[in-house]
C-alpha cells in the first residue's frame, strides 16, 4: 500500500511538470507569432485578463499583475501562463475571457466592416449616439455662444468707457477746458453740455444692409494735402471720403458717398454759399433714401501751426489727427439763432462726445479737442450728423488715408 502510494505521488508529480512543460511551450509558441505580439504590444493580452474572473481565480496571478511580491514558483508561472490562456480563450471564442470585451468595442468593429465610411467619420458617429447633439451641432452652439459673448464684452466695454470718464466729465469746467475749443462767436453752458445726459443718450442703429443708412458727403470738396497730385480726385477730400466709405461697408453698412461739388462756382472756388448748395442735393438725396439716418460731411482743415501737432502714430502707422466739429446754433451771448433752428442739436453733441471718449481711450492723441462754432452747418438733417476735420493742409495723403480705419472703427462701434 505504501509503495502504491509513493508511486501515485510520483506519477501525479511527473503529470504535472509534463502539463506545465506543455502550457509553457504552447504559450511561448503562441507569442512568438505576429498576431501575438501586436497584441501584446499594445497591452491587450493582459488587460483582457484582467477585466475576467481569472484575475480573482489566482492569488498569485492577481499579485504579479499588480506588482507585488508573491513568494513561490505559482506566481511565477501564472504571470507569465496566464495571459497566454487568456489569448487562446479569446481566439476559440468559448472561454469566458472572450466575453471580456466591452458593447462599445464590439459595436465600433461591426460598423467599421459594415459601413464605409472613414475611421474619423465612424469615431464622429459613435461618439454623436453617446452625447447629446452631433460635433458640427455642438460647434455651432459654441461659435454663437462666443459671438453672442464677444457682442456682449463690446456692448459692456463702451459702456464701461463711459462709466469711467463721467466721474470727471460731469465737472462743466473740466470738461469744457479738456474736451472743447468754444469759438468766441458762440457760447456752451453747463445744460447745454451735459456730460451725464450726451454720454447716456442711445444713438445705435440697427443694421440693415439691405437699404442705404450712412451717407458721406463734402460741403468742400476742392480741400486737398500737402502732397496732393493737382487734379487728382483720390488725392483730396472726396478720395478720403471714399476709403471710409470702402471701411464702413467692410463692417456690414449701406453707404452712399455723393461727391457732389458745392464749393466752385463756375470752375471758380467759392465757399460762400457751399452750406446752401450742399443743403439742397443732400436734402434731394435724402427724400429718395428716406432710410438714411447717419450724415457725415467730411472736410479737410486749414491751420497754421507745425505740423508735427497734427500727426499721430497709430499700430506704427503716422496717422493724421482728426477733430469733431459742432455748430451750436447760438451766439456768443448763448442766444439761439431763431433763423439757424436744430432740433437734433442734444443728439450732434451725443455724437461727438461719444467719439471723443470712445477715440481718448482706443486711439489716445487721434483727435484734437471738438470745436464748437456758433454756425448749423446743416447738422440738423439728422440727429446723427457729423462734421469732421479729417487732418489739414499739412497732412500728407497717406497720412489722411490711414486715419480713415480708425474713425471707421470709431462710427461702428457707437452705433452697434
Amino acid at each position: 500500500m505504501r509503495k502504491n502510494s509513493w508511486l501515485q505521488k510520483l506519477l501525479y508529480g511527473v503529470m504535472a511538470v509534463l502539463g506545465a512543460y506543455i502550457m509553457y511551450k504552447s504559450g511561448a509558441l503562441l507569442a512568438a507569432c505576429n498576431q501575438m505580439q501586436k497584441k501584446t504590444e499594445a497591452g491587450n493580452v493582459q488587460q483582457s485578463a484582467e477585466d475576467t474572473a481569472m484575475r480573482t481565480w489566482s492569488l498569485a496571478y492577481t499579485a504579479a499583475v499588480e506588482g507585488k511580491k508573491l513568494s513561490g514558483w505559482l506566481s511565477t508561472w501564472f504571470g507569465q501562463v496566464v495571459p497566454v490562456l487568456s489569448y487562446v480563450a479569446e481566439e476559440e471564442g468559448g472561454q469566458a475571457l472572450a466575453q471580456s470585451e466591452t458593447e462599445a468595442e464590439k459595436e465600433s468593429e461591426t460598423a467599421t466592416e459594415t459601413q464605409t465610411g472613414t475611421v474619423a467619420q465612424m469615431q464622429t458617429e459613435t461618439a454623436a449616439e453617446t452625447q447629446s447633439g452631433t460635433a458640427a451641432k455642438m460647434q455651432t452652439e459654441t461659435e454663437t455662444q462666443t459671438a453672442a459673448e464677444d457682442d456682449a464684452i463690446q456692448e459692456v466695454s463702451v459702456g464701461s468707457i463711459f462709466s469711467q470718464a463721467l466721474p470727471l466729465l460731469t465737472d462743466f469746467s473740466y470738461l469744457v477746458t479738456n474736451y472743447y475749443t468754444v469759438d468766441e462767436d458762440t457760447a456752451a453752458d453747463a445744460e447745454l453740455i451735459d456730460a451725464e445726459k450726451l454720454l447716456g443718450m442711445d444713438l445705435s442703429l440697427e443694421q440693415d444692409s439691405s437699404v442705404p443708412q450712412i451717407l458721406i458727403y463734402h460741403t468742400h470738396s476742392q480741400e486737398a494735402f500737402a502732397d496732393s497730385a493737382e487734379g487728382e480726385v483720390g488725392d483730396t477730400v472726396v478720395g478720403m471720403g471714399e476709403i471710409l466709405a470702402d471701411e464702413l461697408r467692410g463692417y456690414g453698412y449701406n453707404v452712399i458717398h455723393d461727391t457732389g461739388v458745392y464749393d466752385l462756382v463756375d470752375g471758380v472756388l467759392d465757399r460762400s454759399a457751399a452750406y446752401d448748395y450742399a443743403r439742397e442735393a443732400i436734402e434731394a438725396i435724402l427724400e429718395e433714401n428716406p432710410t438714411i439716418e447717419v450724415l457725415i460731411d467730411l472736410h479737410r482743415d486749414g491751420v497754421e501751426g507745425d505740423r508735427e501737432d497734427f500727426v499721430t502714430e497709430i499700430d506704427g502707422e503716422a496717422v493724421s489727427r482728426i477733430m469733431f466739429f459742432n455748430g451750436l446754433s447760438r451766439n456768443a451771448g448763448g442766444e439761439a439763432l431763431t433763423w439757424l433752428p436744430n432740433e437734433y442739436l442734444t443728439e450732434n453733441l451725443a455724437f461727438s462726445l461719444q467719439l471723443q471718449v470712445l477715440a481718448n481711450v482706443e486711439y489716445p492723441g487721434f483727435t484734437r479737442k471738438i470745436y464748437l462754432q456758433a454756425e448749423r452747418y446743416n447738422l440738423h438733417l439728422r440727429a446723427r450728423s457729423l462734421l469732421i476735420e479729417a487732418g489739414t493742409q499739412l497732412n500728407t495723403v497717406e497720412e489722411e488715408k490711414n486715419a480713415m480705419a480708425p474713425v471707421a472703427n470709431l462710427i461702428r462701434q457707437i452705433l452697434e
